[in-house]
């Protein structure tokens, strides 16, 4: 049991869960050992009917597929085939939030008011548009309009580009992998993958690190700025997390997934009085919203609402026996729940048309209603309470404190509105460099186990670690998130998180948020007058599984920064390709990957790395 993660509210949980005879994640892992080793090498190819085709790793079997693909062409389209769809996932998120500020300014969405309205101005001198003697509708519907421009094909290059070093788009012009649109790269990225069309390695490659920067420096970008618009830009804030923040006595509803525009209503419904008044009659004392995942980190950020726990804890909080609802929309929710809930009274609710699941109960969300609709949803919880089974609920304890909410603006704001502390701070060696560790759960590996071993590596090297997802709430449930744990740091960053109240580990927000550490780093990269490659950075995934991760590497790299995966990718098959992306990328864009699946060995390279950065720079001489 120890071996399958280092949290006790989850080693509880699994427990209960055998003994109420509820298959879970890693029960259906087990099931499928041993897995294919054709998929893991990414050497099999189902791209077109004269397939599927596989080449063997031994050179025993034929050395290319019936089209006449080679391993090289076969693992390059797999791989760019994940980006394509990691930064689909992310990009049509972005679509929905723009979407929801077209609305809003069209006064079709009344739900959704402006809540930062400075931050709208900002992005609309970004954009160019006049913000002078002009309403906030008006400013946010030419936003809207013009963020809704960046996903096709005419104006040649994304917008938010413009933040990015100029040697560095220099650079990306010269490769030819400057991001036109958003859905362009995804669309062509699926061209260029089908039979007969590109089977040059590189060519694949270099149009996969394209498609990337349109999710990085584009869809995700999109989806963090207009959230911030419509719900508030993050400020620090307290709160409190894993699955002990579920109450016995309370109507429970848990907020799973990714988009803010569900789950921000739901929050406000769930204050509602007369529904309030309803949980009481039934016997509750009151509703407790929690998040999971993603969501849990956007609302988070905004509300303080507490999160229950990380991808591989949303099955096990159905399993404490006390969920009256899990309310999903997209990305990262198991099929599997609904199977679990059925051992429970837990009802799950889906809400999206792109995210059905077979079991569920659906309930669409209209962002033109979405109070009306958010409060029919709480409702259903709320009268779920009384089908409660007393005898399986058990909820664990453990919970832990935390401080969330760091935005760009939020750090700039600590920091006396520049960044020029923060550079001073890693001139002079008080911060060596700093770390995006980012990424998903994988129950190949003990959760939640390489997020922390290599975040204590690092910040015990003086390395200021930022975080998002995932890995961000496995740092929160172990305390990470707190200003106290600067005691685990090295002198110069304790002394910098002393000052500051802050923590050793910033948390920057949901997957997409990662944005927002591209945005910091092109602003340092500025300042210095520099490229975003010469900069003692790093990025991280321990225990990444999704392709959302596939496409967040890919743009990091892409964008000059050394990034270290913690699970092994399938392109184990191809020689050549496994070289480009851990070599030869750092001759063409500046960085490269590394797979290390030790956490201490993988946190060693990026100290390494960091220290090679500091001495380019001249910064330790």
């Amino acid at each position: 049991m120890p071996d399958k993660s280092v949290d006790q509210s989850t080693i509880k949980m699994i427990k209960k869960a055998k003994s109420d005879g509820v298959e879970t994640v890693w029960d259906r892992l087990a099931a499928q050992e041993p897995q294919c080793g054709f998929g893991q090498l990414g050497i099999c190819c189902r791209n077109c009917n004269m397939g599927p085709c596989r080449i063997d790793p031994f050179g025993d079997g034929p050395p290319r597929g019936v089209c006449g693909a080679d391993a090289d062409t076969i693992v390059a389209r797999n791989l760019v085939r994940a980006i394509a769809a990691g930064a689909a996932a992310h990009s049509d998120h972005g679509r929905g939030i723009a979407s929801t500020l077209l609305a809003s300014a069209r006064g079709d969405a009344p739900d959704y008011p402006v809540k930062d309205e400075a931050k709208l101005k900002a992005l609309a001198g970004e954009f160019g548009i006049a913000t002078d003697g002009r309403s906030v509708s008006e400013i946010a519907l030419d936003l809207a309009g013009q963020v809704l421009e960046e996903f096709g094909t005419l104006k040649g290059s994304l917008q938010f580009i413009n933040r990015v070093p100029g040697k560095r788009r220099a650079l990306w012009d010269e490769l030819g992998i400057t991001p036109r649109g958003i859905d362009r790269e995804v669309v062509e990225s699926m061209h260029r993958t089908n039979i007969g069309v590109d089977n040059d390695y590189v060519n694949l490659i270099l149009q996969g690190m394209r498609t990337a920067l349109s999710d990085g420096w584009g869809g995700s970008t999109v989806a963090t700025e207009l959230s911030d618009v419509l719900f508030g830009t993050p400020k620090p804030v307290k709160g409190s997390c894993n699955l002990g923040v579920l109450k016995e006595d309370h109507v429970n509803i848990i907020l799973h997934g990714h988009e803010p525009t569900l789950s921000d209503i739901i929050v406000h419904a769930a204050r509602d009085p007369g529904l309030l008044q309803e949980a009481r009659e039934r016997g509750a004392v009151g509703i407790n919203v929690c998040g999971m995942c993603c969501t849990g980190n956007e609302i988070l950020m905004r509300h303080g609402v507490p999160v229950a726990g990380n991808f591989l804890q949303q099955e096990l909080a159905i399993v404490t026996g006390a969920v009256e609802a899990m309310i999903v929309d997209i990305q990262c929710i198991m099929p599997s729940l609904a199977q679990v809930a059925k051992c429970y009274h837990t009802k799950i609710i889906s809400t999206s048309p792109k995210a059905k699941f077979p079991g569920a109960e659906h309930v669409p969300f209209d962002e033109h209603n979405a109070m009306d609709v958010a409060k029919k949803i709480v409702r259903v919880a709320v009268e779920n309470y009384s089908n409660r089974m007393v005898s399986k609920i058990n909820i664990p304890s453990d919970q832990m404190e935390y401080m969330a909410g760091f935005s760009v603006e939020a750090i700039l704001e600590a920091l006396g509105g520049s960044l020029n502390p923060l550079i001073d701070a890693v001139k002079s060696g008080a911060i060596k460099g700093i770390v995006g560790v980012v990424g998903c759960n994988n129950p190949k590996y003990k959760q939640d186990y390489s997020h922390l071993t290599f975040v204590r590596e690092l910040i015990k090297n003086d390395i200021l670690v930022v975080g998002t997802g995932c890995a961000a709430i496995a740092c929160a449930k172990d305390g990470l998130l707190l200003p106290t744990a600067a005691r685990e740091a090295g002198d110069g960053l304790r002394g910098v998180c002393r000052s500051l109240n802050i923590p050793p580990v910033l948390h920057m927000g949901s997957c997409v948020d990662i944005s927002r550490i591209l945005t910091v780093a092109a602003a340092i990269a500025n300042a210095l007058g520099v490229d975003i490659s010469d900069l003692p950075l790093a990025g991280a995934a321990p225990e990444w599984m999704s392709e959302k991760a596939v496409s967040i590497g890919t743009y990091v790299v892409s964008s000059g920064i050394f990034t270290i995966l913690g699970t092994v990718p399938p392109v184990l098959g191809s020689k050549n390709v496994a070289e480009l992306l851990t070599s030869g990328a750092e001759r063409v864009v500046g960085a490269v990957f590394a797979v290390e699946e030790d956490p201490v060995a993988a946190a060693k390279l990026a100290v390494q790395h960091i220290a090679a950065k500091r001495n380019s720079l001249g910064l330790d001489e």
